[in-house]
């Protein structure tokens, strides 16, 4: 939370310095700070998971790389090679993968806009043939409605690929709509 309320901070203040941030130079720039956040969370726990023991390794995005366009804010995942992640787990190592970036052709830092951590976990999983992808969250599933607007809302105990593609579409705040349609 904290990593967080910095890199709004930094946004906060990227905003104050130039207020008109809609040319491509200013929203490379806006991607660029955008991304440390993520960068820090990643490096802090690796340095955790080491420090119980376990070998770990945190990557950037463009590390990996996860190759995506030029739309900076809302960049679209190209690709991801998986070769360096394989490598370190096969050496038996944690991988940590920062969420929410990659790199453009032209090696520029991109971010994925809104539900980008969700959609690169899904992205990253869907390129290793990973067997499931988790994401843990701050509620406990999915519901027929917002549980905090209708106190009658039900806990779903499954739910389809295309339920869930519906839901996103409509507008469900649960999953972005580009992660779903990659775990499709």
């Amino acid at each position: 939370t904290e990593v967080s309320e910095i890199s709004r901070a930094l946004k906060g203040l990227a905003k104050e310095l130039s207020p008109a941030s809609t040319t491509p130079e200013l929203q490379r720039e806006l991607d660029m700070i955008a991304s440390t956040g993520e960068q820090v969370s990643v490096g802090l726990l690796a340095i955790a998971l080491q420090a119980e023991g376990m070998a770990a390794v945190s990557y950037a995005g463009w590390q990996v790389p996860i190759a995506t366009d030029s739309s900076y804010t809302k960049a679209r995942i190209q690709s991801i090679d998986d070769q360096r992640v394989r490598a370190d787990l096969a050496a038996g190592k944690v991988v940590i993968i920062t969420g929410f970036q990659g790199v453009d052709e032209q090696n520029n830092i991109t971010t994925l806009g809104r539900g980008g951590s969700d959609t690169s976990a899904v992205a990253v999983a869907a390129a290793m043939k990973a067997d499931e992808c988790l994401i843990y969250t701050d509620v406990d599933g999915v519901y027929t409605t917002d549980p905090r607007i209708v106190p009658e809302a039900r806990r779903l105990a499954s739910l389809s690929f295309e339920e869930m593609l519906e839901m996103a579409s409509l507008g469900s705040k649960v999953l972005q709509i580009r992660s779903v349609e990659f775990a499709g």
